[in-house]
């Protein structure tokens, strides 16, 4: 079998050829959504984000720690960091200022549903879930382990991010036999359309009849 180019091309997206090779699939059960208290920044947001965070803050606000409230009253719900990019604002360097910890009902076991008890959970989705507001959560997180960098001329690049916190989605995605690419289908429509998705898709099925996967 050749070897993948390390760059492919769908639209005017540049991504990494991890993305369509290497498998993943969250397991909320093991990490309890550390990747939204790990890290010494925030979430990446774009200005329409913030608009729309802050559009949302008096349906989440109970749902926000002290802690956190805090933060927001001080700095608002996004700041920029060390980089220059714009990220929403953490408690203690750390957190989330937009997490809140529950029970999550997982897969079936036994006929039964499961519960995974004190996870890290986003009060702008349980807002939106719940039917309270119209935006989900930046699209940044939406993506996670990917991560979206502007490289100019209308072209955006895409990179797998690899984090020892998702080792263990890394392992079951191996266990399952989902690519990145197919975990994350949700949230690249979200950002980048369906057209564009079934572009990728068109890609992979021809990666595929030329051996590269």
């Amino acid at each position: 079998m050749p070897n993948i180019p390390p760059i492919l091309q769908v639209g005017d997206v540049l991504l990494s050829s991890e993305i369509l090779t290497e498998k993943f699939c969250c397991d909320l059960s093991v990490c309890k959504g550390a990747c939204c208290v790990e890290g010494d920044a925030g979430a990446p947001v774009t200005l329409d984000e913030i608009a729309e965070i802050e559009d949302c803050l008096d349906e989440v606000w109970h749902d926000l720690s002290a802690s956190a409230q805090s933060v927001i009253d001080k700095q608002g719900v996004a700041y920029t960091d060390q980089e220059g990019d714009l990220v929403t604002s953490i408690v203690r360097g750390k957190d989330c200022v937009f997490t809140y910890y529950g029970d999550v009902e997982c897969a079936m076991v036994n006929g039964q549903c499961s519960i995974i008890k004190d996870c890290c959970l986003c009060a702008l989705e349980k807002a939106y879930r719940e039917g309270k507001t119209r935006f989900c959560k930046p699209v940044s997180c939406a993506l996670y382990p990917i991560r979206e960098k502007q490289l100019g001329g209308g072209l955006v690049g895409l990179n797998y991010n690899r984090w020892n916190v998702c080792k263990m989605a890394v392992a079951k995605g191996v266990l399952e036999n989902t690519r990145l690419y197919q975990f994350l289908r949700e949230p690249l429509i979200r950002r980048f359309g369906a057209a564009w998705y079934q572009e990728l898709l068109d890609t992979v099925d021809e990666l595929k009849r030329q051996d590269y996967l």
